[in-house]
This record gives structure tokens, C-alpha cells and sequence, in this order.
């Protein structure tokens, strides 16, 4: 791949300051809209990873570490 020309690294360097310039009203923006959508949005319900009856048990686990699929 070619070095970028002195045109393309102007370019890139304006690019970036304009992104550097405009990052912060964009957190903000971020910011407002994470409160917004906390405020008027429903409550989240709790929904479990695994139901209490399908308990991992860490023993069997362990146990079954070694062993291969086709045993």
C-alpha cells in the first residue's frame, strides 16, 4: 500500500479534529438519552440466567472434565 499523499493526510488530520471537536456533545448526547430512556421507559424485570431447578452442580462438572463425549 502507498504512503498517503499530503492531501489525504490533511484531509485525515481535518477528519479527526472534527471528531475530536464534536466528541463531547456527543457523550452528552449519549448521556441525556441513557437518562431519557431510564426515566420514561418501563422497569426491567429480574429474569434469571438459569431457573433454580436446573442447578449446576459444580462437582459433576469437574468430574466430567476428563472424560471425552464418545466415552
Amino acid at each position: 500500500m502507498a504512503p498517503p499523499t499530503f492531501k489525504q493526510q490533511a484531509r485525515r488530520a481535518r477528519v479527526e479534529s472534527l471528531i475530536g471537536l464534536a466528541a463531547p456533545l456527543l457523550d452528552l448526547m449519549l448521556a441525556a438519552g441513557d437518562r431519557v430512556s431510564r426515566i420514561a421507559g418501563p422497569p426491567d424485570d429480574y429474569i434469571a440466567i438459569r431457573a433454580s431447578s436446573d442447578a449446576f452442580e459444580l462437582d459433576s462438572a469437574r468430574r466430567d472434565r476428563g472424560r471425552r463425549i464418545d466415552d
